[in-house]
């Protein structure tokens, strides 16, 4: 929905500017590349996963110096665009660009006529620039209080299972759910250690995460994989953040039997100041692991930890 308000913005201001293209250009989740978000083209010849770094032809100089860009006259040899494909680009004989608002990016038009362009037509540009600006960060805004709405209700949800289900292996397998659900990972589970602290396996999982001859006895040694450095360390770590080229991170160690992960977030459960487990949240896609969703996972983990720090002081009281 928020795509088609931000093309059809971009169709009225191609036909108000007479130009060839309109193109919208928005930050990455680190800002290191811009992304064309939107775009309306007379063509056919835009590349649709054009990225722009800052600095990088006419586009990245408006990002990098946040300065509106004028060019009635384009000289392709000295300056290039970066968007067209084949050989569009030397049909272009005048361009123009606005930056936006805080949060970074680009309005860009041009056109295959010379001198079509002029300051007041830059001054409307920039005044479309705010609007596309407001459309996007209002979309943003919407995303933000939806995500939070979700993860304090699931934390309404997690509160109330001690009561609902006081057999763990029920409040186990329900409580995995519900942060699968909240987080939008596909795979959530336990990993505890053996009494002599020597190995680890998984206590649960809400859908199986070893499988395979590699798996041998299930247990693995304390200190392979990322879950084990959490163990070793008593600190949690997270993995991914979204980026496709990375490499898939064993969680378990090599030739565990589980799949290969490219996100994950690993929290150690301290019972007694000892990581007596850690909880996983692991996807296979690269996923961005946004500063909610780790606060998120770490209420969640307490609620977790103090369940069973009430489990272990039952089964004292009960030896006594």
């Amino acid at each position: 929905m928020v795509n088609d308000s931000l093309e059809k913005l971009l169709g009225i201001v191609c036909s108000v500017f007479d130009a060839y293209s309109t193109l919208l250009f928005l930050p990455g989740e680190d800002a290191k590349e811009y992304h064309l978000r939107a775009q309306f083209s007379l063509g056919d010849d835009i590349r649709e996963d054009t990225t722009i770094a800052p600095g990088q032809g006419l586009v990245g100089w408006i990002i990098r110096n946040h300065e509106p860009l004028l060019i009635n006259n384009f000289d392709r040899k000295r300056s290039k665009l970066g968007y067209y494909a084949n050989d569009e680009e030397n049909k272009v004989k005048a361009f123009m660009g606005c930056p936006l608002g805080p949060s970074g990016g680009a309005l860009c038009v041009d056109s295959r006529r010379s001198y079509n362009f002029s300051g007041k037509d830059q001054k409307i540009l920039q005044l479309f620039a705010d609007l596309a600006c407001d459309i996007h960060c209002g979309a943003s805004q919407v995303k933000k209080d939806q995500e939070e709405h979700r993860f304090y209700k699931s934390l309404q949800l997690i509160q109330g299972l001690r009561k609902q289900f006081p057999r763990w292996d029920a409040f186990l397998q329900h409580f995995l759910e519900i942060v699968v659900e909240a987080t939008r990972f596909s795979h959530c589970f336990l990993v505890a250690r053996d009494e002599r602290g020597e190995s680890y396996f998984v206590e649960g999982a809400n859908i199986p995460v070893i499988s395979g001859p590699s798996s041998g006895s299930g247990r693995f040694p304390i200190r392979s994989g990322l879950v084990g450095w959490v163990f070793t360390n008593g600190q949690a770590v997270h993995s991914g953040d979204g980026d496709a080229s990375g490499a898939p991170q064993p969680l378990l160690g090599k030739n565990s039997g589980a799949p290969e992960f490219r996100s994950s977030i690993c929290m150690p459960l301290i019972i007694h100041k000892r990581t007596r487990g850690v909880l996983v949240l692991a996807n296979e896609a690269p996923m961005e692991v946004t500063p909610p969703v780790r606060e998120f996972v770490e209420m969640a983990t307490d609620h977790l930890a103090l369940f069973l720090e009430n489990l272990f002081l039952k089964g004292r009281l009960q030896e006594t």
